[in-house]
């Protein structure tokens, strides 16, 4: 790895880096290595403000479904479904629903 050296550094500054370093819960070294790292990424992935949500149907209550992506909230709860199946009798409410039934006999 290469080794830099940054020379007369007005004192001001290197109090105000050493001021970010702490907010930002670093060192000063790696502090200067995020603002070096940061300003050689690319222009293009620098942020960029979101794209509006698009309406895509009429959901519960007479809400609008919304996409922020390739899916709506409908999509992803369907696949959360599928993913992670949960009988009645497993699970969290499991105990309770068999303490019921057998204080019911």
């Amino acid at each position: 790895m290469a080794t830099l050296s940054i020379k007369d550094v007005p004192d001001d500054l290197a109090e105000r880096l050493r001021q970010r370093a702490s907010r930002n819960h670093r060192s000063l070294q790696g502090e200067l290595m995020a603002i070096i790292q940061q300003a050689m990424q690319p222009a293009q992935s620098a942020l960029q403000p979101a794209p509006a949500p698009e309406v895509v149907g009429v959901g519960f209550g007479g809400l609008p479904i919304l996409r922020n992506g390739s899916k709506s909230l409908e999509q992803l709860a369907a696949e959360h479904r599928e993913r992670f199946p949960q009988p009645v009798d497993k699970g969290p409410y499991a105990v309770d629903i068999i303490r019921s039934e057998r204080d019911a006999r």
